[in-house]
Parts: structure tokens; C-alpha cells; sequence
């Protein structure tokens, strides 16, 4: 049974992701060249302090940082360490937090300095799967339809969607029923209705959409090591349509 928000507990899952959507723009607003992804961390927990918050990673199945950052090939859940970033790298973000007993999470990818041409196409075809996604996600579609969104839009420009890792529910837990796969076919599965909260998330290769995970037991990368994009809102489903909740 998918969780079903009310409205005061959509409220509070709307000032959650407004606190987080603050930080991830302020930590966004920090990436330059020669910047390591340990130091992107430790100014991630210093904003989540200030705001009040929980880190909703760190500790997390053992996960022993506040912000996962991917770098290149690396698809999800890298790690962060002394890995420092360069002109024409490019960074995946994710980031949870919990307030009063409830989440929200979101994740970007950002260019550093100069990217190739192609990189850019990559984030920026990723980035709009994620809004094709969420246009799906209304009472009375599928989950299917959020599915088949961003798949066919990744593949129609030569990209592939990654099929271990799935978006979710979210709510009074980090990860709720259901997983919300990024590849499908419309009009299938559970049929969405107001109240559903889910963290859609695209995770797009620009090769094969096989992965593999690295000895540290949480970094993902792409199995033909070429470059990957990630991006993710906490969206409420309502009677008007889909509410993102991690946008500012």
C-alpha cells in the first residue's frame, strides 16, 4: 500500500523541501575547479546545521556522508574524499534531509568551467526526463506513464536510463513504496492518486545503461566508463497536478 499524505503533512514535506532546495542552490553556487568533493560535504553539513535540519544520508545504511557525490562515470552514491574537481568534470549532487519526522530529497547535476558539448547535452537531457517525469504524475495515471516519460525521452537523444537504481516513495520515511523505475511502458502499474509523495530521479549514461559497484560497496559507476547525469525533486501528487516540492 503506497502512504498517502494529508494535507498538514503535505505542509510540512513543502517547507522540508523548500529548506532543502536553500541549501542545495547555496552549495550549487559554491562548485568551481580545484574544490574537493570532501569540502563540498563538510559545507553541505554546515548548511544543514544552520538550517535545523537532519541529514538524511549521513549514517544511512552506514553511508558515511551528508551529500553523495558522483564525478563522471560515477552514477550514484560516490563517496565523498580528497577526489578534487577539474575544468570539464562534471558532479552529481544528491541530497536528503529530515524535518519534523519528514524528508525530502533532491539531486543535481553541474558542470565545472568548460564542459564538452556533449556533457552538456547529457545534463541537459537529463534534466528535462525529470520534468517529463513529474508533468506524468497526477491522479489517475500510472506509474507506468512517469516511467515511459523519461525513458523515451533519454533515448530519443541516444542515451540510455540506468535500470539498477529507481526514484521512491518518501514521507515519514527517506524511501516509501513504491520504487518508481525510469524505463517502462504507459498505462501500467499502480494508479496515482492525491496525497502520493514520490522523489522522482532520472540517473542517465551517455553509454550503456550497465553498472557496477566499486569496492567501498556504495559508489555506482557506469560499467563502460563513460559519463553519467543524475537529477531528482520531491514531488507531491494533488488534485491540480504535480506540486514539486524541492523547487525554489
Amino acid at each position: 500500500m503506497i502512504p498517502l499524505k494529508s494535507d498538514s503533512e503535505i505542509q510540512i514535506m513543502r517547507q522540508a523541501g523548500k529548506i532543502l532546495a536553500e541549501i542545495m542552490a547555496r552549495v550549487n553556487s559554491s562548485l568551481k575547479a580545484g574544490m574537493t568533493t570532501m569540502e563540498i560535504d563538510m559545507l553541505a553539513e554546515n548548511l544543514i546545521n544552520k538550517a535545523g535540519v537532519r541529514s538524511a544520508f549521513k549514517g544511512y545504511k552506514g553511508y558515511p556522508a551528508n551529500v553523495c557525490t558522483s564525478v563522471n562515470q560515477e552514477v550514484v552514491h560516490g563517496i565523498p574524499g580528497d577526489k578534487c574537481l577539474k575544468d570539464g568534470d562534471i558532479v552529481g549532487l544528491d541530497m536528503g534531509i529530515e524535518y519534523q519526522g519528514f524528508f525530502s530529497d533532491i539531486a543535481v547535476t553541474v558542470g565545472i568551467g568548460e564542459v564538452s558539448p556533449r556533457l552538456k547535452k547529457l545534463i541537459e537531457v537529463t534534466r528535462k526526463s525529470l520534468f517529463l517525469g513529474i508533468k506524468q504524475a497526477k491522479p489517475e495515471n500510472r506509474l507506468g506513464d512517469i516511467s515511459y516519460a523519461v525513458q523515451d525521452h533519454v533515448e530519443k537523444h541516444g542515451f540510455s536510463v540506468v535500470r539498477q537504481f529507481v526514484g521512491h516513495g518518501i514521507g515519514k520515511s527517506l524511501h516509501e513504496d513504491p520504487e518508481i523505475a525510469n524505463f517502462g511502458r504507459p498505462h501500467q502499474g499502480q494508479v496515482l492518486k492525491n496525497g502520493m509523495v514520490f522523489a522522482i530521479e532520472p540517473m542517465v549514461n551517455l553509454g550503456g545503461w550497465e553498472c557496477e559497484i566499486l569496492s567501498d560497496g556504495w559508489t555506482a559507476v557506469t560499467k563502460d566508463g563513460l559519463a553519467s547525469a543524475h537529477f531528482e525533486h520531491t514531488v507531491a501528487i494533488t488534485d491540480n497536478g504535480p506540486e514539486i516540492l524541492t523547487q525554489l
